[in-house]
């Protein structure tokens, strides 16, 4: 089942709410159509995360989760006069002001357009009012006018996009809300807390997003990223103790050779001279990766928040890591492999990706087709005219006869590619035929080192010429007449090719050619 997608944006551009009914239609409801195949894979982020969590449990570290979003006065209650300079790199939340709406006789003229003999307005105005007030959430608002107007989703969805642009008008409004841009902004206030309720140290750590505002994504900056946030409370700890600490926790992620240094300019939520940046090699480069920062939190930001012992952080960016410890120089390739790493396939892979369009649907279906297979190898090289039976019986409750023929004069019953068989070989998709052509090494190397895919031109022939049959008995018809003549793309063979690896071999400069005379014919007669 495939969408003509040129079509659907054609009608949705006319009319979005009947092509938004229409093409529900294109979906099955009922039927077991699907079966999960296997083919388990993870994705190596969250894979890193377990391994890290598994290190910190180890260690002795109590697991936390910190809120996403952060509110402004944590910045700067943290920061201080640096926050300016933070507060450029944060996204800010932001909301839609939820608008007043009228009715006025020139918008009822337009309800009554779509809605004819519309009398609830009051409910109508009732309905807004309480939208107003966010006694209904905006992703309710439809469903409740459904319900309370007695009107059709169609109906609903008109009334918001054409006769009212106060939704339309609706602009964001910047909140005092932000995403996380370090995870260290939400450790301050669960820390204020924590030191009320549990004894000394506190040894915490949360792995989670964070999301920054960066100047400009490449390999190694992106909006979104992981970090292994760790912090320690303790009566008495130095410096050189979260040192060791971090040293060790690299140790147990498998990196032996740790470099610190210490930060010149040092951020105003850490302590003076006790910032300091961790680096680990690039297997790949040769060079040091930053992977993570660490310091003391500054006495003036704790006493922010009336924490009165020394904190020890340490946060480790987990994509850094990762790559690492793949080799890999770009992390979007890690993280987004979808967007930013071309596809690779194996030639079995491409092989397992090109199927038949279309095939028969019905257990007698397929055993004709099996004969007309079977038939046209037996009787390949006769001479035309010629006709040869391949099946009498029911198909469909219906009495049929089918046969293979051939009825131009002067030709065979099967054309000389009629046997060829579909391979690829090196990202190629080639057509190639069972024997002969010796002297082209292409071809040679094709059949001896390529990657079969078990489909034959007469097998994908039979099944198209089964299909058919199938459709004529099902509409009724008495005759079906199917040929197949010089095949000059996969569709003409009755070949479908996944778009992926169809992108794969021309994006890699390969080729598709499964050119070759057939020339056959399948008719069919039902009584």
């Amino acid at each position: 089942m495939k969408f003509d997608i040129r079509k659907i944006k054609e009608e949705a551009k006319k009319d979005h709410e009947k092509a938004w009914l229409e093409t529900a239609r294109l979906l099955k409801t009922r039927g077991k159509l699907f079966t999960l195949i296997k083919k388990p894979s993870q994705h190596p982020l969250p894979e890193l995360a377990t391994k890290v969590r598994e290190v910190l449990l180890s260690m002795g570290f109590t697991e936390a989760y910190l809120p996403t979003i952060v509110d402004v006065n944590e910045v700067r209650r943290q920061y201080g006069p640096e926050a300016l300079v933070i507060l450029d790199r944060v996204f800010f939340l932001a909301s839609l002001d939820r608008p007043d709406i009228g009715i006025s006789k020139n918008k009822l003229g337009k309800i009554n357009d779509i809605i004819a003999g519309f009398t609830k307005v009051e409910k109508l105005k009732e309905i807004f009012r309480k939208y107003k007030k966010a006694e209904i959430s905006s992703d309710d608002l439809i469903e409740v006018m459904v319900k309370e107007l007695d009107v059709g989703e169609g109906q609903a969805t008109k009334l918001i996009s054409e006769v009212f642009p106060e939704f339309k008008a609706l602009k964001p409004l910047p909140t005092n809300l932000t995403l996380r841009s370090h995870t260290t902004s939400l450790w301050f206030p669960v820390l204020s807390e924590m030191i009320k309720r549990e004894p000394l140290p506190l040894q915490l750590f949360s792995i989670g997003q964070k999301f920054r505002r960066e100047q400009r994504l490449d390999p190694t900056h992106l909006y979104e990223s992981w970090t292994a946030s760790v912090v320690i409370v303790a009566e008495k700890i130095s410096l050189e103790d979260g040192e060791r600490i971090t040293r060790e926790i690299l140790s147990k992620l498998g990196f032996a050779e740790v470099k610190f240094s210490m930060k010149a300019a040092t951020s105003k939520y850490y302590a003076p001279r006790t910032e300091f940046e961790v680096f680990v090699k690039h297997p790949r480069t040769g060079e040091y990766l930053e992977v993570g920062n660490a310091g003391f939190y500054s006495p003036v930001a704790l006493s922010n928040y009336d924490i009165a012992f020394p904190v020890f952080n340490l946060g480790i960016g987990l994509e850094r890591v990762l790559m690492i410890e793949t080799g890999e120089v770009d992390m979007r390739v890690l993280v987004y492999p979808y967007l930013y790493k071309p596809a690779e396939f194996s030639d079995a892979q491409l092989a397992k990706m090109i199927k038949l369009e279309r095939a028969p649907e019905s257990e007698v279906g397929r055993e004709i087709a099996a004969s007309i297979a079977r038939v046209a190898e037996r009787h390949a090289d006769e001479p035309s005219p010629c006709e040869f039976p391949v099946f009498e019986g029911k198909l469909l409750d219906r009495q049929v006869v089918v046969k293979v023929i051939e009825p131009e004069r002067g030709t065979k019953l099967i054309g000389p590619a009629g046997f060829n068989e579909v391979y690829v070989y090196g990202g190629n998709i080639v057509g190639v035929p069972p024997k002969g052509w010796e002297q082209d090494e292409f071809l040679n190397k094709v059949r001896t080192k390529g990657t079969s895919t078990g489909i034959r031109y007469i097998d994908a022939f039979a099944a198209l010429a089964v299909s058919e049959i199938e459709q004529a008995g099902r509409g009724g018809k008495r005759q079906v007449k199917v040929r197949v003549r010089n095949v000059k793309l996969p569709s003409d063979l009755n070949l479908a090719i996944e778009e992926a690896a169809q992108r794969y071999v021309t994006s890699n400069k390969k080729r598709i050619d499964v050119r070759g005379p057939v020339f056959t014919t399948v008719v069919a007669e039902f009584s």
